[in-house]
């Protein structure tokens, strides 16, 4: 039986910093397993659902300024 991505996620999220680490680096490391068509095919998807997020009106936009701002507040 598969386990729901959510509740992995919550569950993982519970683990101290250096286990997080660990984790999220061997779950970066597995993408790289992805052919080109499979890795944009799943960031095709990821888009496909922020977006109808966005239009349902269940999150916001934010302009390319506010982002940069708030990365080079971020630096310093």
């Amino acid at each position: 039986m598969s386990r729901d991505p959510k509740d992995v996620a919550a569950e993982a999220l519970e683990l101290p910093l250096k286990a997080r680490a660990e984790l999220a680096s061997q779950l970066l490391e597995s993408l790289d397993e992805l052919s080109e068509e499979e890795n944009d095919e799943s960031w095709a998807v990821e888009a496909e659902r922020r977006y109808a997020e966005y239009k349902a009106g269940n999150i916001d936009s934010v302009s390319a300024e506010d982002l940069f701002d708030r990365l080079r507040a971020r630096r310093g």
